[in-house]
């Protein structure tokens, strides 16, 4: 996505969640740091990834299919990017509407705020992608399989 994974998530699976586990509540959900991405595709193709509880980003992610992986190929891989990441804190997806609205419409009431708040160029449909290759390939190094290692990759 491009966020700064600075604040909560979880990803939940036919009803099971995995995350970040509160010292003060253990049965809050699975400890994602603890697990396997197979562990949730055990229970289904389609997960929902939620991040920064308080803004409420919610995404769903369906698997389609699973291939057998290419040799020399590292995985996870990025095969297309569309538009860029909304800002970290920006206030969920209605304030993003808004903010978007606002940065793109010189005019708008609110364009100088968000432009003074963003402090750069912002165009929500420009996408780096050499960047987030990058990215993504700095994951797949990070958790590709050592030999030996017949695991899959954590969640």
């Amino acid at each position: 996505m491009g966020w700064s994974n600075s604040h909560l998530y979880e990803i939940r699976a036919g009803g099971f969640p995995w995350g970040f586990v509160d010292p003060d509540d253990y049965a809050s959900r699975l400890d994602a740091s603890k697990s396997l991405l197979s562990d949730a595709l055990l229970h289904s193709a389609e997960l929902t990834y939620l991040y920064d509880f308080g803004d409420g980003w919610e995404h769903t992610i369906t698997v389609e299919r699973l291939v057998d992986a290419a040799a020399d190929t590292l995985y996870p891989r990025l095969t297309e990017a569309i538009g860029r990441c909304p800002p970290e804190d920006v206030g969920g997806p209605w304030r993003y509407a808004e903010f978007r609205d606002a940065i793109c419409n010189p005019r708008h009431k609110s364009h100088a705020l968000f432009q003074d708040w963003i402090g750069e160029d912002f165009d929500p449909d420009a996408v780096d992608v050499a960047q987030l290759t990058k990215k993504v390939e700095g994951l797949a190094k990070r958790w590709s399989r050592r030999p030996g290692d017949k695991r899959t990759h954590r969640v």
